[in-house]
C-alpha cells in the first residue's frame, strides 16, 4: 500500500457522487477540504464516523473545510446512506477504486483473524493548494471531527 503522505499533492481525479454528479479534485481548488475513506456505507463504524462529521459539519465549515466521503459502494448505496442520515456533504461512488488507489488506501487488512484486501479507514486534510497537510490513519469514529480540527 503506497498511501499519500503529508506534503504530497492530491492527484487529479473525477468520480461520480451519490446523485451521479461528476466530482473532480479541481472542484476544490482554492478550498481547504477533507477526504475521508471508509470501507462500506451503512455499516456500524462507518455510520458513526460519517454521522460525527455531519453533526459537526457547521464547525468544520466555519473552519473553512469542505468534506468528501469515499468508498467503493455504488451510487445507489451511497445515495441510500446519505439520504438515511441526511449527510450535508457528497459521498463518492468510487466503484472502480480510482480515488481509493490514487490515495493508496486499498490494501491488506485483518479482521477476526482473517486477511483480505480492502479500504483502510484513513482521512486526508488538504489545503487550498491541493497539498496534504494531515493524514489521520488511526481514525476514532466517535470523535473524528475533533481529530480533523486538532492542530
Amino acid at each position: 500500500m503506497n498511501t499519500l503522505k503529508v506534503g504530497d499533492k492530491v492527484p487529479y481525479f473525477e468520480v461520480k457522487d451519490q446523485d451521479g454528479n461528476l466530482i473532480k479534485s479541481t472542484d476544490y481548488k482554492g478550498k481547504k477540504w477533507v477526504v475521508f475513506f471508509y470501507p462500506k456505507a451503512n455499516t456500524p463504524t462507518c455510520t458513526v464516523e460519517a454521522c460525527n462529521l455531519n453533526d459537526n459539519y457547521d464547525e468544520l465549515q466555519a473552519d473553512g473545510y469542505e468534506i468528501l466521503g469515499v468508498s467503493a459502494d455504488s451510487e445507489k448505496r451511497q445515495s441510500n446512506f446519505r439520504n438515511k442520515f441526511g449527510f450535508q456533504y457528497p459521498l463518492l461512488a468510487d466503484v472502480d477504486k480510482t480515488v481509493i488507489n490514487a490515495f493508496g488506501v486499498w490494501g491488506p487488512k485483518k479482521f477476526m483473524g482473517r486477511e483480505f484486501d480492502g479500504i483502510h479507514r484513513i482521512t486526508f486534510v488538504i489545503d487550498a493548494e491541493g497539498i496534504i497537510t494531515k493524514v489521520i490513519d488511526k481514525v476514532k469514529a466517535k470523535i473524528h471531527s475533533e481529530q480533523i480540527l486538532a492542530d
